[in-house]
């Protein structure tokens, strides 16, 4: 079952628009599939930024 999605606007550049529709083109995967993907890479790689619990580690390494 998908999960449920909102609308939302982003602006890319010309480039970028021309590779997601090649690479569309030859995978037949949807431009938005890739966007998405691309938004989870960035969350996971600022996720020390974002607020929620502490890992174990993260604690252990705070506290020092």
């Amino acid at each position: 079952m998908s999960r449920k999605k909102i609308s939302t606007t982003v602006y890319i550049t010309p480039e970028q628009n021309e590779r997601l529709h090649l690479l569309h083109a030859r995978t037949k995967v949807p431009v938005a599939v890739y966007i998405r993907e691309g938004i989870d890479l960035v969350l996971k790689r600022y996720e020390h930024e974002l607020p929620g619990q502490m890992t174990l580690e993260v604690a252990k390494t705070a506290k020092k």
